[in-house]
């Protein structure tokens, strides 16, 4: 089997690939808090995940992925104060938190879908195992690490040697950060369980909230993947990924409660991906440049060349989006789907040894770039570099599609028939996709009626919807 290097951030340098017990792999990705719409950013990341887990597969590892589903815990403020998102969302929007939940969680597998993202084989949501949760807190009181406030019962980290390790130390972790919970040591102590408002001050009760052995309340954030990361994978297991935010509190934490409560290593690579900028800037609402998948399609475009303009750039550097951007990634890629559809029907020539020669070197050359920390941009010039050779057009067409095993850009389903889709289409394409995600499927049925009495057909695929002209 060949070699693969990642950068680990848990040592941070690029270390050799070695499984805990090959050729299995237990792959663990933190998922999304389901309060509000998944934006871009949040799209390059899971991107990441699925070309992470391409790669893997492509070397000959059996992947076992797990993903969670923040539908509970996750407070406003990492320093453990705030209102809890779920119920914060639902208050603002006059609805259940099991309804924010559902409608959310369904717009992101809307998104990741029409980004062909292959999906996590256990997808597991924080309010299906509770039980867990406690009984892990349990573990972790035992040792005898945990200390019980008025909010609830929190971790000590000063009782834990290794806190930080991730970030390089304690010290660096969280500097000048205020102690702003009450009965709260230290501002990098952190809550296992928090009490239910309701206990104790007559206010009223949360709506997620659960009986436990120190009372009526809810999970912090950081203790369900900890909780069904080792339920699914043991302990410990070979991949966590994550957001490069995800470094400083949540998987310090994790690291933490985890290895407190067992006494083993937890993870052994961790792998966090750079941030998604929008015209040189972060991502916020104040500044009206948080985009979905949606409107990347409401703009006409083909949602995989998102994926493409993903993919031109190292998960570890940060990647500048704008519309101009879009367009250039749009229309290389509609370059490389003109490729294939050219290439497709071609017959089989004799090969001469220099060409064979070319071949393997190409091939080579791909599993060395994807086997160096996921390299993908540098995957993507051989592509190119593929396609423009003196190979014969067979090959090409074999070496592309192998190529996008790991690309995931859907090359093999492309076919001469398809056309450019007028914006109008697209328009409705986009309406549809949203009425789904909302179960009104009466009136996305309508819509797709409209579609093809306009002279298109649309298909779903685990890929997304693929239009074409009728």
């Amino acid at each position: 089997m060949s070699e693969i290097y990642l950068y680990n951030s848990l040592n941070r340098k690029k270390e050799k690939f070695e499984p805990i017990n090959p050729p299995a792999v237990g792959l663990y990705a933190c998922g999304p808090t389901v309060y509000n719409y998944a934006h871009i950013g949040s799209m390059r990341r899971y991107v990441g995940d699925d070309v992470i887990k391409r790669v893997l597969v492509s070397f000959g590892y059996r992947v076992k992925h797990v993903m969670n589903i923040t539908d509970v815990g996750h407070l406003t403020s990492d320093a453990d104060s705030g209102e809890d998102k779920m119920e914060k969302a639902a208050k603002q929007k006059g609805e259940s938190a099991w309804d924010i939940a559902n409608f959310f969680e369904k717009q992101f597998f809307a998104s990741t879908d029409a980004l062909n993202v292959t999906r996590a084989d256990i997808i597991c949501k924080a309010t299906d195992h509770i039980k867990e949760q406690i009984e892990l807190i349990q573990a972790i009181e035992k040792k005898g690490l945990t200390y019980k406030t008025k909010d609830g019962i929190y971790f000590d980290t000063a009782k834990f040697p290794e806190y930080g390790r991730l970030t390089g130390g304690k010290k660096g972790i969280l500097p000048g950060a205020r102690i702003d919970v009450a009965g709260k040591k230290s501002a990098t102590d952190f809550a296992l369980w928090k009490f239910s408002p309701s206990l104790n001050s007559g206010l009223p009760k949360r709506q997620m909230e659960w009986e436990s052995p120190w009372g009526i309340g809810f999970p912090g954030w950081h203790i369900e993947c900890s909780a069904m990361s080792m339920k699914y994978l043991g302990e410990p297991f070979d991949i966590h990924t994550g957001g490069v935010d995800h470094i400083a509190v949540h998987h310090t934490n994790e690291i933490a409660q985890a290895e407190a409560a067992t006494g083993k290593l937890f993870v052994k690579y961790w792998i966090h991906h750079e941030f998604l900028q929008v015209d040189g800037q972060k991502m916020a609402k104040s500044l009206g440049n948080i985009y979905t998948v949606e409107d990347v399609i409401k703009k006409g475009y083909d949602p995989l060349s998102l994926r493409y303009l993903f993919l031109t750039a190292h998960y570890r550097d940060p990647l500048n989006f704008t519309w101009e951007s879009l367009t250039s990634a749009s229309k290389a890629f509609l370059k490389l789907r003109e490729y294939m559809i050219s290439l497709k029907d071609s017959h089989r020539t004799v090969l001469s040894s220099e060409k064979g020669q070319k071949i393997e070197s190409f091939a080579a050359s791909f599993q060395k770039a994807i086997g160096d920390d996921i390299n993908t941009p540098q995957a993507i010039a051989i592509l190119w570099e593929v396609l423009k050779s003196n190979i014969p057009s067979e090959d090409k067409y074999d070496l592309a599609l192998s190529f996008d095993e790991v690309f995931g850009l859907g090359l093999a389903q492309i076919t001469k028939t398809e056309a450019v889709v007028p914006e109008e289409i697209n328009k409705l394409v986009a309406q549809r996709i949203s009425l789904r995600s909302e179960n009104r499927y009466d009136e996305a049925d309508e819509v797709r009626e409209k579609i093809e009495k306009m002279g298109y057909e649309i298909k779903d695929t685990a890929g997304g919807s693929v239009i074409k002209k009728t």
